[in-house]
């Protein structure tokens, strides 16, 4: 089968096609035919090298998390899903064995979605039916974003009129964090250069700061003198917070899952995405409903994979970068 490879750590230019053995599923594994898949700044993460002493890669290491695509084998022991299921989710290399841990339980492990095939552990809750009437290429979007999404909003009771700022709302994790927030009431404001405004609106953002023409602080401040409930921090690396910090009031809350994660003599607080069975099921109602809208940014064919990674690092694109099977 066609796949995205690498063979080596390093960036966007050790990826290539390459023509691999299609994947075959284990005992409690499924196998995948992809229809669409999206990309997250942590794949690159990990061909990279930064987390090889905690997450070291096998080579050929296919990339890929997120997806959504057809059931074309079952495992044996396997009754949650079948031949023919439509399903969306996300997976994460078995050598990252500690970081698919934190993402749920059971792990989400996965052979990489950049592929025509992947496998995946059917008993995974980051793994679920495609519920009908949403696009392969929408739900490709939504798991890793959706699902770092919900443990942010269960860290506090965000309300009707509260005012959030969320720092990376044009993100793939904005696409998410945005809609969610201003579903619950929240007045969300939103960091987003001037050509995103429009799409940061659509998500729900009420204000948008242009954090490149003004500090981001001070003219948080000018516009609500009280301080702000909460700051969503999606973007910023950590050194970066304390600057920012004081936009909060007393007895706000300021909410990180940037990398690099800030120091914990900081005092700021970093979440990880900790899936619970049946937030997946959850995520993909609300998209079904418009809560959650397709951030679709941009697509390309699966034998145009490295380029998309490539636009990824860089090219600015608000929302999601999907590469599809082209079937």
């Amino acid at each position: 089968m066609k796949a995205l490879t690498a063979t080596r750590y390093g960036g966007v230019e050790v990826l290539e096609m390459a023509d691999v053995p299609v994947p075959l599923p284990g005992p409690g594994q499924v196998q995948v035919r992809i229809a669409a898949a999206g990309l997250n700044p942590a794949d690159l993460r990990l061909v990279s090298g930064v987390f090889k002493e905690s997450a070291p890669l096998t080579f050929p290491h296919v990339p890929g998390s997120d997806f959504a695509g057809t059931v074309t084998r079952v495992g044996e022991g396997v009754e949650r899903f079948a031949t023919g299921d439509e399903v969306f989710g996300l997976g994460l290399a078995r050598s990252a064995g500690s970081m698919a841990s934190l993402l749920c339980s059971p792990p989400p492990f996965t052979t990489g979605t950049m592929a025509e095939y992947a496998v995946f552990e059917a008993a995974t809750p980051a793994m679920a039916l495609l519920p009908s009437g949403l696009p392969a290429e929408h739900a490709a979007t939504l798991p890793m974003a959706a699902l770092t999404a919900l443990p942010l909003l269960r860290a506090w009771d965000f309300g009707q009129g509260m005012k959030v700022l969320v720092v990376g709302a044009t993100g793939g994790v904005g696409g998410a964090v945005v809609p969610l927030l201003a579903a619950r009431g929240v007045h969300v404001i939103a960091t987003a250069i001037p050509e995103d405004e429009a799409y940061a609106r659509r998500l729900g953002a009420a204000e948008v700061i242009d954090y490149r023409s003004a500090e981001l602080g001070p003219e948080t401040l000018r516009r609500h003198p009280g301080g702000i409930d909460a700051l969503v921090n999606l973007a910023l690396p950590g050194d970066a917070l304390p600057a920012v910090a004081p936009v909060v009031r007393p007895g706000g809350r300021l909410l990180n899952i940037a990398f690099p994660s800030p120091g914990p003599a900081t005092g700021f607080e970093t979440l990880y995405t900790a899936a619970r069975p049946g937030d997946l099921e959850e995520v993909g109602g609300l998209a079904v409903k418009g809560v959650l809208p397709d951030t679709v940014g941009r697509r390309y064919r699966l034998e145009e994979a490295a380029r998309a990674y490539a636009g990824l690092v860089r090219e600015h694109v608000p929302g999601k970068i999907v590469v599809t099977a082209g079937r």
